[in-house]
C-alpha cells in the first residue's frame, strides 16, 4: 500500500507552514503511517530510531503536530494520562474500547449507537461536528 496522498497532504502543509521537508520527518511520517496501531509518542520514536538512529524525540513530537494539524492523525488522552496517535485519513469513524488494566485499545464501529449519537444532536438542536466515544473498563485477558 502506497501512502502518496498522506505524502502530499503532509509535504503541502509544511510548505505551507514554510517549514522544509526532511529526510527525518519523511522517516516519522512512513514509519507512523506502516505501524496500525495506537502509538504513543515515545514508542513512535523507538521504532523510528531502528529506521534513523539520529532522529530525536522532539523531533517526533514536533512532526506528530504537524501530523494532527494537518488532519493525517488523532490524539487521545487516556484516563491514566497516556498520550496515544492512530490514523486517520483513509480510516471510517470508530470508537474505543480501553483497558484500565493492560491498556489495550479495541476499535469498535456500532451504526446503531452512531444513529443514537445523531438522534440526540437534532433533539437538543445540535449540529455535530466531531465526537468521540471511548469506554473504560477489563479486557477478557485482565478478568482471567
Amino acid at each position: 500500500m502506497g501512502y502518496e496522498d498522506e505524502q502530499k497532504i503532509f509535504d503541502e502543509y509544511v510548505k505551507k507552514m514554510g517549514l522544509k521537508q526532511s529526510e527525518q520527518r519523511r522517516d516519522i511520517l512512513l514509519v507512523f503511517l506502516k505501524t496500525e496501531k495506537h502509538l504513543t509518542a515515545d514508542e513512535l520514536h523507538g521504532i523510528v530510531k531502528k529506521k534513523n538512529p539520529s532522529i530525536g524525540a522532539a523531533t517526533v513530537y514536533r512532526t506528530l503536530k504537524l501530523l494532527r494539524e494537518c488532519g493525517l492523525c488523532r490524539e487521545f488522552r487516556l484516563n491514566d494520562g497516556t498520550t496515544r496517535y492512530e490514523h486517520l485519513y483513509g480510516h471510517d469513524h470508530h470508537d474505543h474500547l480501553v483497558c484500565t488494566g493492560c491498556g489495550a485499545l479495541v476499535e469498535v464501529l456500532d451504526h446503531e449507537i452512531e444513529k443514537r449519537q445523531e438522534k440526540l444532536a437534532v433533539q437538543h438542536g445540535f449540529t455535530i461536528s466531531s465526537h468521540k466515544l471511548e469506554i473504560y473498563g477489563t479486557c477478557a485477558k485482565c478478568n482471567n
